[in-house]
């Protein structure tokens, strides 16, 4: 069983800030920043790719309501919302969650992104290919 599945049943302890029926919400034991959150769908879902599209609306709306108390809460004016799907792209617990990542002056956290060049053609073949 998965360390989150475990932490819902209540057999890990954790700082847990949120709660209802469908999620869970609790500080990340890491803290990256102060504040640093996690919130977690209380059914197991290995990522973002087998997530039911009306809980992952739900989950949106509790994003929001944390994301306020987090910002009235701690004072903070930025924050990254964070979710890794896989290994290459960083997941490390195979349960699928977002992280609230609170932004200060001076905080020492980095998230960079690097830059792909495409030519015209090659967006329009990326269009083609992705586009809904």
């Amino acid at each position: 069983m998965c360390v989150f599945c475990r932490i819902v049943k209540g057999e890990i302890p954790s700082y847990q800030i949120y709660e209802d029926q469908d999620f869970l919400a609790f500080l990340d034991i890491s803290q990256a920043t102060i504040g640093h959150t996690l919130i977690i769908p209380k059914q197991h879902f290995e990522n973002i790719f087998v997530l039911e599209e009306d809980l992952a609306g739900k989950l949106m709306e509790v994003v929001l309501k944390i994301s306020k108390k987090l910002k009235e809460a701690l004072g903070i004016e930025a924050m990254n919302l964070l979710n890794n799907n896989g290994e290459l792209a960083g997941q490390s617990v195979n349960h699928f969650h977002i992280h609230l990542i609170p932004r200060y002056e001076n905080d020492g956290l980095l998230l960079k992104f690097s830059t792909n060049q495409l030519s015209n053609e090659e967006f329009q073949n990326l269009l083609e290919k992705i586009r809904l």
